[in-house]
């Protein structure tokens, strides 16, 4: 089973051919399509586990590999929670996670973190994993683990919500728990100024989302309470007010697209 360098993604393909990495928002590396496979990285990478909060984990791999993305254990009543995901899983993250109680459900944000879905799964009893209907075309090794769901909300658990948001990927979805937490990936982006978070269509290419989309994320996540906001990466998070944070850097995003940010006006050339 390969997986793409790049992003991350395990895929059965057996063409020289990643279709994440030849879309639009993300891209193929300067020295072309490259693979390598479960057992290649657990020989050069491991796993770094840390207590974020009483029942959050962050998993994340080292050295850096493709996105780089972590993923985060949820200790939920109704059993623990695995968001988004990461391409290496070898015996000593399972172990830990067994003595935190193992996986019951797994959610994945969108397709750039979809990695090595399906052996996560099989490792904790063939987890169900959610991935909203609209980003079906985007999994590259189908498996019966996987379960699409459609509409706008999805309960998971007693105390959990996934909701659709769309804009970076059509079925974009966050996650949110009634503890006052959104997990978001980079659907809602941590910015490294953390009083803050942005919305793009591709952040490696730099492709911004339409006013129209982001109005939609807002609005989609604008019902549920949260202070506290977990991105993608570790120390991406907002610790206080991240609802503000969202609702105001919407606004400000959507100045920017309109020209209001009170940024200086060029004259027109007088050239020729």
């Amino acid at each position: 089973m390969k997986i793409c360098i790049t992003c991350g993604v395990q895929q059965t393909a057996t063409d020289n051919f990643c279709p994440i990495c030849n879309d639009e928002r993300q891209y193929v590396g300067f020295d072309g399509q490259q693979w390598t496979s479960s057992s290649e990285m657990r020989a050069t990478h491991s796993n770094s586990i840390e207590q974020l909060s009483d029942r959050v984990f962050s998993i994340w791999t080292q050295p850096k590999f493709a996105i780089g993305q972590r993923c985060l254990l949820i200790q939920s009543a109704g059993g623990n929670i695995l968001w988004d995901c990461i391409s290496l899983l070898d015996g000593a993250t399972i172990s830990r996670i067994e003595e935190l109680g193992g996986i019951s459900a797994i959610a994945i944000s969108h397709p750039h973190y979809y990695s090595a879905l399906v052996d996560w799964s099989r490792a904790f009893g063939d987890a169900p994993v959610l991935i909203h209907e609209d980003d079906r075309e985007w999994v590259l090794r189908p498996d019966p683990c996987i379960h699409f769901w459609k509409g706008e909300l999805h309960p998971l658990g007693p105390e959990m919500t996934l909701i659709r948001c769309g804009g970076h990927f059509e079925g974009a979805q966050v996650l949110h728990w009634n503890e006052g937490i959104l997990f978001t990936g980079d659907v809602i982006q941590v910015v490294p100024d953390r009083r803050w978070v942005s919305f793009m269509r591709s952040y490696p290419n730099y492709i911004p989302l339409p006013a129209s989309a982001v109005g939609r994320i807002v609005s989609a996540v604008e019902p549920f309470e949260f202070d506290k906001l977990y991105g993608a990466w570790p120390r991406f998070e907002i610790l206080n007010d991240a609802h503000g944070a969202v609702r105001r850097s919407a606004e400000r995003y959507i100045k920017a697209l309109s020209g209001d940010l009170g940024q200086r006006d060029f004259p027109e050339s007088s050239a020729g």
